[in-house]
């Protein structure tokens, strides 16, 4: 039996806030933002969307093109950093309900940026395991729900989303071969965190909504290290190099991120798919929507050889090797 990626779906909201939207707001410009990010807008989350709205349009497309019924799902997980509820219940039980998935597992896993490679994992090794059922694997964010709308320095960065990939074992066919590296860093967990939880007692009654905190320079120079090493790595363990790859779907960070990576590995840029142009940081929802975008747009065929990698706050780092559809 061979596991695939059955297929794939995203979610956008409509309402788009551009720079210079920003710049109305902010002491700020297109021209500036651009050249620091690579960004020139980004999608925001309205009144009446939440990251298991967002989730559960971005599975039921991707349910669609698998051509599954609701009874065939065993499992969602659900990686976000920007759930419905602070702690419980998870945003996977949501969309498992919106779903109307009769007989499911569901669960969130935070691994912020690099939670969809992380979700990945898990579902694959799920579904080696559950042959006759299929995954779910979502990444969803509402983070501008997150974030200081008065800080300049992180902001700019940051848009809502969601993409899914429904995965499964497919009987009379036998896969290439693939490889996971997971890595995390605890010593740099100050680098992008986030208060709140129960790290330490709060006043009762006091409710507030922290906002997310970034040290950008700290995590420019870590991500550029991780997105390296786990491509590297991966290519090694599959006896292969990265120049041989047909594309990298990294996190889409910032564009200036990417195009340090692709120089460090002496790699042509245009073996990095980018779309965050337009859709900003999008975390644990960036590497779905752009592996949904790219196959929306043909630029996916069989037999390519892919890396998909992340990194974010945790610290955390991950990267799959693939050939499309094959996990």
């Amino acid at each position: 039996m061979a596991l695939k990626i059955l297929g794939t779906g995203s979610y956008l909201p409509p309402r788009v806030v551009t720079n210079d939207d920003l710049s109305k707001q902010l002491d700020t410009s297109d021209e500036w933002i651009f050249s620091h990010t690579g960004i020139h807008a980004r999608h925001i989350a309205g009144e009446d969307d939440c990251t298991s709205t967002m989730a559960t349009k971005a599975a039921r497309a991707a349910m669609a093109v698998a051509g599954v019924k609701p009874e065939e799902i065993g499992l969602i997980v659900v990686a976000t950093s920007s759930p419905d509820y602070n702690t419980f219940p998870s945003t996977a039980c949501l969309v498992q309900a919106a779903l109307e998935c009769p007989s499911t597992g569901a669960y969130d896993l935070q691994a912020a940026c690099a939670g969809f490679v992380y979700a990945l994992d898990q579902a694959r090794c799920w579904c080696k395991v559950n042959t006759t059922k299929k995954a779910i694997v979502i990444g969803a964010e509402t983070l501008s729900r997150v974030v200081d709308w008065k800080d300049r320095s992180s902001c700019i960065l940051f848009g809502d989303g969601a993409g899914a990939v429904v995965i499964g074992e497919v009987p009379g066919e036998e896969g290439p071969d693939s490889h996971t590296v997971l890595w995390a860093d605890g010593h740099g967990a100050g680098f992008i965190s986030r208060e709140g939880g129960a790290r330490r007692p709060h006043e009762f009654g006091t409710v507030a909504i922290p906002y997310l905190v970034l040290q950008g320079h700290d995590v420019f120079a870590f991500a550029v290290r991780a997105l390296v090493k786990v491509t590297n790595q991966l290519c090694e363990k599959l006896g292969t190099t990265p120049s041989e790859l047909d594309r990298v779907f990294a996190h889409q960070a910032n564009g200036r991120i990417i195009e340090a990576v692709a120089r460090r590995m002496k790699l042509p840029l245009e073996k990095f798919y980018l779309n965050l142009v337009g859709t900003g940081n999008t975390s644990a929802a960036s590497i779905p929507l752009a592996l949904d975008e790219a196959v929306r747009k043909g630029e996916l065929k069989d037999g390519m050889k892919l890396v998909l990698c992340g990194f974010g706050a945790g610290l955390t780092y991950a990267g799959t090797y693939m050939q499309w559809p094959y996990l």
